[in-house]
């Protein structure tokens, strides 16, 4: 008699591992989401969506690109969060802290945070609210969910509209040029991590004395 698991595909040993890791590693940020004192704004309290590109930081990373975003945008200062949720969400842990911060983002899952929320896709870099206005930025922080010049390009737009002259941008090593090239920005030796490795050199780039060197 034929093995009828023959014809059904089989996972290696190691892909199955990984799945259960990962389902379970999602029913224990599920728990810690009912749990009392979750913190709406913790890194990973909104999944990874790999269909729009994302990936978070780690919370090290992330941690300090705030710190940086806070120290760049001074006293009150205003940051904006473009298509980087997890500095974003970082930030907001630090909360009654001296600086207002808002985020750009095309996940609308995000627009749970409200006012603060600005619906952003970078295919139309200027289609902004009213109420945000030119150059009325301390600081940009930008994450651009592709490694294509389009979309840095794009990107870049958004960043020096809203900027009043301080951009952090983070990509791939490879887009070091372009970057200059768009953004004037240099690349920091400080290497931003993620939560999930990525298979991309990912560097950070600034264009005014920062804390990431």
């Amino acid at each position: 008699k034929m093995d009828d698991d023959d014809d059904v595909p089989q996972l290696s040993s190691h892909t199955l591992a990984a799945l259960q890791e990962f389902y379970l590693e999602q029913q224990q940020r599920e728990g810690m989401k009912t749990s009392q004192g979750f913190n709406q704004y913790s890194i990973g309290s909104i999944e990874e969506d790999w269909q729009l590109s994302q990936f978070w930081y780690s919370e090290e990373t992330a941690s300090c690109l705030a710190k940086e975003a806070v120290l760049a945008a001074g006293k009150g200062g205003r940051i904006a969060c473009v298509s980087a949720p997890s500095v974003y969400q970082k930030l907001k842990e630090q909360d009654g802290e001296d600086f207002s911060t808002c985020i750009l983002e095309y996940d609308r899952r995000f627009s749970m945070y409200g006012e603060e929320f600005i619906f952003y896709d970078y295919n139309h870099p200027l289609d902004l609210p009213e109420n945000l206005l030119p150059h009325s930025f301390d600081i940009v922080i930008a994450d651009p969910p592709y490694l294509s010049e389009e979309c840095l390009q794009k990107t870049a737009e958004t960043i020096k509209y809203l900027t009043k002259g301080k951009i952090l941008l983070c990509t791939g090593a490879v887009m070091e040029e372009q970057a200059a090239k768009h953004l004037g920005v240099k690349m920091c030796k400080f290497i931003p991590k993620h939560s999930r490795n990525l298979a991309n050199e990912f560097r950070c780039y600034v264009n005014y004395a920062s804390g990431l060197d």
